[in-house]
């Protein structure tokens, strides 16, 4: 079947779904896509496969899947037009791109981007829920910044996957692991002070960002040191990390293609 070969790009707030992949019985943003695209493809062969899971309430910026056609869109721009006027309005398509035979959207080389936004200290308006994870205990930020720099480079990060095998491949390279404050998302029911936990590479395990995210929140507890998160990067070496973080508190922020 595979003739005709498209890269489409999205966003999504994840708040209401269970995750892209489908699952039975529940809602998810793969079935949506495709129940879409089944419609506006009047029933025409196709298949759609994503460049990753995101985990159920995860949102995204920018996401991206490929299409396979049997026959050419004759206009790609009013293909696109037509995908979101019947989209759902929590779920919306960025661009549309050929791309050759070769392009393998699961094993083509990219980077990913995720941040984490979170606030702490106070009760937040509920508004906040889908996208912001509110700690109600105190935060050390400027300890956590450090505990976020440990991470940056390439470490050995079974602690930070979910139910890992003895198999994994955990050794992993961040490009960039910072805690900033919060200037990118901005509403008027958002707290006065919220931070983002930004973290960039190349692939990433289940739960991992969540995991230290959690490790992160932990260390401003007072729960965790700074040599608790050395101790859990060392190569060959794991630690079972106690508290994953919110799912709603991710966005995948950006997903880039290398040429």
């Amino acid at each position: 079947m595979k003739k005709h070969f498209y890269l489409i790009t999205l966003q999504y707030l994840g708040y209401r779904f269970h995750g892209w992949q489908k699952q039975p019985d529940v809602k998810t943003l793969h079935l949506m896509v495709d129940r879409t695209l089944n419609f506006i493809l009047e029933g025409q062969p196709f298949k759609s496969l994503s460049s990753g899971r995101t985990d159920a309430m995860v949102s995204a910026e920018k996401a991206a899947f490929e299409l396979f056609l049997e026959e050419p869109l004759e206009d790609m721009n009013a293909f696109l037009e037509l995908f979101n006027y019947n989209l759902p309005q929590d779920i919306r398509a960025l661009t549309i791109k050929e791309v050759d035979k070769n392009f393998n959207i699961i094993n083509h080389p990219k980077t990913k981007e995720y941040h984490y936004l979170f606030t702490f200290g106070q009760k937040c308006h509920p508004f906040c829920a889908p996208i912001m994870t509110t700690i109600l205990d105190d935060l050390d930020i400027e300890l956590m910044k450090e505990g976020a720099k440990l991470f940056e480079g390439e470490h050995y990060f079974k602690s930070y996957c979910f139910k890992p095998t003895d198999n994994g491949i955990y050794n992993r390279d961040l490009s960039l692991c910072e805690i900033v404050e919060n200037t990118e998302y901005t509403a008027n029911f958002f707290p006065r002070q919220s931070y983002v936990l930004k973290v960039k590479g190349k692939g990433f395990m289940r739960n991992q960002i969540r995991l230290m995210m959690g490790t992160l929140i932990d260390l401003g507890k007072g729960k965790l040191s700074l040599d608790d998160i050395k101790d859990s990067l060392r190569d060959g070496h794991f630690v079972k990390m106690e508290y994953i973080a919110p799912a709603s508190g991710l966005i995948l922020k950006d997903i880039a293609f290398e040429d």
